[in-house]
């Protein structure tokens, strides 16, 4: 059987954590291509420069040159495509309709697989419509016997006008193309792409620690979310991509096919306390002591900080471990507070 041909749309002009030359795509281009170089990869890139770095690691790699607006462009790879990994903005509307376009082209016998990028900011809908930030909310989700909940969420959710093209066409077009959606909580750990390597929520709460010289919580600093290393991420889309493959495989898909990724969860104001005293031991800020912010005091340090550290996103992945053998090992975030601390400072140039 022929290699399947795989397109790989790559970063946006607006969030530096996804596509190929992203955290999130570089990541798992890095872990797919490991496993699998005799895939016949092609992917989107917007300049010479970027293309670049995608070829100085992946020499066997196909590039078209375009940018997530390039729609006649992304249909059409779509269409010649077996498998479509969206790893790029999950809320770019455009991109994905070009893709659901493209693949729906597709035929009984050669069905599409699209792999799709979501996140599970999309259940913080009630803390960000109510700007409740900090408060613990009891309710969680689970991609098993809660599917249908997760895929019927209210329209003004973050993510879900994006998810719902992409189940949309898996409804529309059954016969032809297979979806499968991929949601992981806050993401953490190096990426080994050639690109960005850094993550977001953390992040950028030891980088604004450091810029302030103190520590905050958000409000009671309750809140809870769920985490993935990288690593682990990109081994779920390394076996949906497998299963693809190989024909669906093991992997459920269309209305079945909607995966959390996650390992284990945390709260907010735990990840705080121990941010501001790490580095306070490092020498880094002179103490401990944390400031107390509200919502609008949050988003004045930075715009999505009041989603990224202020609401509850509780998501069991339940799916990928059940029917695809997923087995997340990656060291736990708290572990690595440390190291992400440092990389903060030396890009502040505190160290």
């Amino acid at each position: 059987m022929a290699p399947p041909k795989v397109f790989v749309p790559r970063d946006s002009l607006t969030n530096p954590r996804t596509g190929a030359t992203g955290y999130i795509g570089g990541d798992a281009f890095f872990r797919i291509n490991q496993a699998h170089p005799e895939w016949e990869f092609t992917a989107l890139v917007r300049s010479q420069e970027k293309g670049a770095l995608v070829t100085s690691k992946y020499p066997n790699t196909k590039l078209v040159y375009g940018d997530l607006d390039s729609s006649a462009l992304i249909e059409e790879e779509a269409k010649k495509a077996d498998i479509v990994y969206h790893f790029a903005d999950c809320d770019h509307v455009a991109s994905s309709q070009a893709i659901a376009k493209g693949i729906a082209a597709h035929t009984p016998d050669r069905p599409g697989y699209w792999i799709h990028t979501s996140g599970t900011g999309i259940l913080t809908f009630e803390d960000l419509g109510n700007s409740t930030y900090g408060d613990l909310r009891t309710k969680e989700y689970n991609d098993w016997d809660g599917i249908g909940e997760v895929t019927s969420l209210p329209d003004e959710a973050f993510h879900r006008d994006v998810d719902k093209i992409v189940l949309g066409v898996s409804e529309n077009a059954a016969d032809r193309v297979k979806t499968a959606i991929v949601c992981p909580p806050t993401i953490y750990g190096p990426g080994r792409g050639p690109g960005n390597t850094r993550s977001a929520q953390i992040y950028n709460l030891a980088k604004y620690v450091l810029k302030r010289k103190k520590g905050f919580q958000v409000g009671k600093g309750e809140n809870v979310w769920h985490e993935v290393h990288v690593h682990d991420l990109s081994e779920l889309f390394l076996l949906l991509g497998e299963a693809a493959a190989a024909g669906g495989g093991k992997a459920t898909w269309n209305n079945e096919g909607y995966y959390f990724a996650e390992n284990g969860a945390f709260v907010w104001g735990d990840v705080e306390k121990a941010v501001a005293k790490i580095a306070t031991e490092k020498g880094l800020i002179p103490s401990s002591e944390l400031d107390i912010l509200d919502g609008r005091q949050t988003g004045d340090l930075l715009a999505f900080g009041p989603f990224s550290w202020g609401t509850n996103s509780r998501a069991h992945a339940i799916r990928a471990r059940k029917i695809l053998g997923w087995n997340p090992q990656g060291t736990p975030a708290r572990e690595l507070l440390p190291d992400i601390i440092d990389l903060e400072a030396k890009a502040l140039g505190l160290k």
